[in-house]
């Protein structure tokens, strides 16, 4: 039996406008971490609440995706700020029934069907675009963004569904 293991980390468009969230509730929290006297519980709660804010936006500034191909299957993690993973999806291969380059003419006969789409790419349209297109099951349509190591090995494991054009 042929296993093949696989693993590609890639980094999702930076989002200027989470790292503006983050240093704008880090002020709001000083400025009311400072007026607590003359706002009491008030003061106290938006203090908390902007803290917790400040965090979730530092978090999500920053994620990364992790693809994991491992004994015929696909598995996705998401990294947040390089600290935090959480496996969000895995896929087996068998129930995949396509895998294509986003702008493949393989891909024609899909186009029309009426599913959920989730992006676990990059986030953006490159010059060549790498980023690839599988449907799973019929219902789920999934973008990623792989290298050509793990294009390679599911190439050999499904010659039939995986199409590099």
């Amino acid at each position: 039996m042929s296993e093949a293991y696989v693993e590609c980390l890639i980094q999702t468009k930076k989002k200027p406008i989470m790292n503006l969230l983050f240093f704008l509730l880090i002020a709001i929290a000083i400025l009311a971490f400072f007026s607590m006297m003359i706002l009491g519980v008030i003061g106290i709660a938006l203090t908390v609440i902007a803290a917790v804010g400040a965090y979730f936006a530092r978090l999500y500034s920053s994620v990364e995706y992790e693809y994991l191909y491992l004994d015929k299957e696909l598995t996705i993690d998401r990294v947040l700020a390089q600290s935090k993973r959480k496996r969000i999806a895995t896929y087996a291969l068998s129930k995949i029934e396509v895998i294509a380059p986003i702008k493949s003419y393989h891909l024609d006969n899909y186009k029309n069907r009426q599913v959920k789409e989730i992006d676990y790419s990059i986030g953006e349209e490159l010059q060549p675009d790498l980023r690839y297109t599988f449907y799973y099951e019929g219902g789920t349509k999934v973008l990623f963004s792989p290298s050509e190591e793990m294009i390679k090995v599911l190439k050999n494991t499904a010659p039939r569904k995986v199409f590099t054009d």
